[in-house]
């Protein structure tokens, strides 16, 4: 398939995804609700999913049997794999927020037309960044599989959304049990004090890594062009104030310091803040800065809390 009927099947994803999200803002505002947000989040991923491998199914060459959905592994992995982790997203979403009675991020937004259309155009725009690595590869009539990239980008795609899923149900469950011990350390939080960042993280840059088998080569644009999934993802979770690992840490570390000062400080030394793993304790804080994401910008400062409460 050539790089513009790739475009072609691109273009027809965005048209898709603004008709659902530009749609989905319409009916919202109009019944001013945001619960169908997240909803329809997830649903775009599973339509485009299903749009980019039933398109080939219905285009394929007679003369080229392997570049049929069904019998072209990558392509089967590669959307399995992501309608798995989407879908878990889509229940996730849409449990949480039926347990929190609502999403308090549109408690002040929702009525305000402009405000609101930026955070359904944000979804949009997340929606698609996501998904190129799997509408790459079902727009690819490239078919071999098996080389030792391919199975560590399925292994690791596949162990990412399992970590995910796993701390957020460990933590739920938690949650339910009364917050015992006052921050969680079962399961996977163990291990990482953020696991399903982790996972969610980790298994776009697995997507991108096994995208690269349906490419023309390491000079592929287009395959190139989907590093922005893996690389917004990390943006989102890690950079972006409100959000992530940033919402998470630093100054919104005073409820843990306050209550469970000591313990909660020996967690934090001993568990890292992504990378799941064991003897964190040990590894040198230049290596936890420079390669673990152990920034100071996570650091909870006393100081800044209490010029905080002064100023108010």
């Amino acid at each position: 398939m050539s790089t513009a009927d790739q475009g072609i099947i691109y273009a027809i994803s965005i048209g898709i995804t603004l008709v659902i999200q530009l749609g989905g803002f319409a009916v919202a505002y109009a019944l001013q609700t945001e619960k169908f947000y997240d909803v329809l989040g997830g649903l775009n991923y599973l339509i485009l999913a299903a749009y980019s491998a039933s398109h080939r199914i219905n285009n394929s060459d007679d003369d080229n049997e392997d570049d049929n959905f069904m019998n072209n592994p990558r392509k089967i992995i590669m959307t399995v794999l992501f309608c798995a982790s989407r879908a878990w997203l889509l229940l996730f979403l849409a449990w949480r927020a039926h347990e929190r009675k609502g999403d308090s991020r549109f408690d002040e937004v929702k009525d305000k037309f402009g405000v609101f259309l930026v955070y359904w155009i944000g979804q949009a725009f997340w929606v698609m960044l996501i998904s190129m690595p799997m509408i790459f590869v079902n727009s690819s009539s490239e078919s071999d599989f098996g080389g030792g990239l391919d199975w560590f980008a399925t292994i690791g795609f596949a162990l990412s959304i399992v970590i995910e899923i796993a701390g957020d149900v460990q933590k739920a469950v938690w949650v339910k049990a009364g917050r015992q011990g006052g921050f969680c350390t079962v399961g996977v939080w163990k291990y990482s004090r953020h696991p399903n960042y982790f996972g969610e993280i980790f298994q776009w840059w697995c997507a991108w890594l096994l995208a690269y088998g349906s490419a023309s080569g390491i000079g592929d644009g287009l395959w190139w062009s989907c590093i922005l999934s893996p690389l917004f993802t990390m943006n989102i979770l890690l950079n972006t104030a409100g959000t992530g690992v940033w919402n998470a840490e630093g100054q919104s570390l005073k409820r843990y310091y306050d209550r469970f000062g000591e313990s909660y400080a020996e967690y934090r030394n001993n568990t890292s803040i992504l990378i799941p793993m064991v003897g964190y304790q040990y590894i040198p804080l230049w290596i936890k800065r420079t390669f673990l994401f152990e920034w100071t910008r996570y650091e909870y400062q006393p100081e800044m809390s209490e010029q905080a409460t002064t100023n108010v």
